[in-house]
């Protein structure tokens, strides 16, 4: 496997950032990692990377101990951490030229081409780092990521702070790279980790609260409820609408707008416009609103 991760402890003080932690991650597999701030997504990240030790358990890539041969590790994993530390005064070629004899890469002035052409970096390669744009920065500390050619790649909040255009830009690197390398992805992006991860974990208070597929994670945090959303051309009595068949729970929203949750997996918009029609009540808007992850993440973490 990959990355195997066994009852992993990391303590700051007297703070438990990751508390009896273990999981692994297959071959070509994209993992969603995701957790609020302070969960212990980093710590781990950095832990698997073998930036920092763990206080006890432990960590393999590959097979390879990451206490016990951190180099070997590291010459087989991609990291872009959340900072994307770069060299602003370098050109992006040096740079990844640079990147590339640390790992004393074979023929590196092939592969830092091959780098720059899967990064769409060409037309960025001979500017300085630091007059890029946030976005091209991001995809250099990508290229430096896959410099070495990794079998793992490690990625902290890659699109943090970029611009919708950009981050479908990332996004799709990310997920041509998935295609060859097993892939850890830390993100607060729900859209980004329903895009492109097979599988998702979910980590709060250093501990993990979910882990499965993408299709299966929905079952872990018992919501079966969905959501109706409903707007009326006129003001309706909460109690009125606790009376609709089916309704569980009634949320007001805005103006005239309800959100209403039917009990397990049922559909009653027929109900809700039957109630509208016998009330004499216009409908302007009926909507189904199924759980999504992000409505499935703040209910595990919130």
């Amino acid at each position: 496997m990959p990355v195997e991760v066994k009852n992993v402890v990391k303590k700051y003080g007297g703070q438990r950032a990751l508390d009896d932690v273990s999981f692994g991650v297959g071959d070509g597999q994209v993992l969603g990692f995701l957790g609020p701030n302070g969960a212990g997504k980093t710590t781990m990240m950095r832990i698997i990377t073998g930036i920092i030790p763990a206080d006890s358990g432990s960590v393999s890539v590959n097979g390879v101990d990451v206490l016990e041969d951190s180099v070997r590790v590291r010459e087989k994993t991609g990291y872009l951490p959340e900072n994307n530390p770069l060299y602003p005064d370098m050109y992006v070629r040096e740079y990844l030229q640079f990147v590339a004899s640390l790992y004393r890469i074979d023929n590196r002035s092939r592969r830092v081409r091959d780098v720059i052409g899967m990064t769409g970096l060409g037309n960025e390669q001979h500017k300085k780092i630091g007059a890029l744009s946030k976005g091209y920065r991001q995809r250099v500390g990508l290229a430096q990521a896959l410099v070495n050619d990794p079998d793992v790649l490690i990625l902290d909040e890659p699109t943090g702070g970029l611009d919708p255009n950009q981050i479908v830009e990332i996004r799709n690197l990310i997920a041509e790279a998935g295609k060859e390398k097993t892939v850890m992805l830390s993100t607060h992006i729900m859209q980004e980790v329903e895009a492109i991860c097979d599988r998702i974990i979910i980590i709060k208070d250093g501990r993990i609260v979910a882990d499965d597929t993408r299709k299966n994670i929905s079952a872990l945090s018992g919501m079966k409820k969905v959501s109706v959303s409903v707007e009326f051309d006129r003001p309706v009595a909460r109690e009125q609408l606790e009376k609709i068949p089916g309704a569980e729970k009634v949320n007001y929203s805005e103006g005239n707008r309800w959100i209403i949750e039917s009990a397990d997996d049922t559909d009653i918009r027929a109900e809700v416009f039957g109630f509208a029609v016998h009330s004499g009540i216009t409908v302007l808007s009926l909507n189904r609103e199924e759980r999504n992850l992000e409505s499935i993440f703040r209910e595990l973490t919130g």
